[in-house]
């Protein structure tokens, strides 16, 4: 099975324009994230709408492919470029651009979901490790079925723990981080970025539940590594004191 994988890169983020060219460690955010991929696939594209990320990745000794600037999501950005380049992968994997510490595990693990051809859409979750980290909306939760695919993902907690204290909840279901990185079957990532925003999708502002609202089968994978994603420059000095450990 071929696999390829397209780094979305865009540079005018609201909380962080042009992070995908902000230094860490001497790099650029973006380098990082394309040596970490690189180091797992030989097929690699930074996928960006703008011509500084475009130079650059190529200054680098990467690839990238321009992309228009309207897309609604980054994996919209993916089947663009996938289309552009002419992919004859079977699998697309979709690396975040702001995420530098993926590891090479991370990315198998992903990989390996493929194994079974009932697979659609892979993705990865790592077991959270407080109920403080729980309660936070901005790290989606994921619950799954008894073969490790998704049955919803949700800002709130889920599920809700009846006839038990909430402060106890946390040592009584091993709740799911779910961390932003997917892979599709090549058909399957054509299909879906043609598919309108679902209700649910709208509700929580979670593009996965566009892809099981309509029938589609996601397998989450387990790691249990943490990654330090740059959203804000205060991510970023995170990130720097992460780099020293990592």
């Amino acid at each position: 099975m071929k696999f390829m994988a397209i780094i979305p890169a865009r540079y005018a983020s609201t909380r962080f324009p042009g992070k995908p060219l902000a230094i860490l460690g001497g790099k650029t955010v973006i380098q990082r994230v394309y040596e970490q991929v690189s180091s797992v696939l030989d097929e690699v594209y930074v996928a960006t709408d703008d011509e500084r990320i475009f130079q650059a990745v190529e200054g680098f000794g990467g690839r990238a492919v321009m992309t228009r600037a309207d897309h609604k999501s980054g994996t919209d950005r993916i089947e663009e470029a996938a289309e552009k380049i002419g992919s004859t992968a079977d699998v697309i994997i979709n690396v975040q651009g702001d995420e530098p510490f993926i590891q090479p595990s991370q990315i198998e693990t992903l990989m390996h979901l493929f194994d079974a051809p009932e697979t659609q859409i892979g993705t990865l979750g790592k077991p959270f490790e407080s109920l403080e980290a729980v309660d936070n909306p901005n790290s989606p939760k994921i619950v799954t079925d008894t073969r490790g695919f998704a049955l919803y993902f949700s800002r709130s907690v889920i599920p809700f723990i009846r006839g038990v204290d909430r402060q106890d909840w946390f040592g009584r279901y091993p709740f799911l981080k779910h961390l932003g990185i997917y892979a599709y079957r090549r058909e399957v990532l054509r299909q879906v970025t043609a598919l309108p925003q679902s209700s649910l999708e709208q509700a929580e502002s979670l593009e996965q539940l566009r892809w099981l609202q309509n029938g589609y089968r996601i397998r989450v994978g387990l790691t249990d590594v943490e990654t330090v994603g740059i959203d804000t420059p205060e991510d970023l000095s995170r990130a720097e004191a992460f780099l020293k450990t990592f």
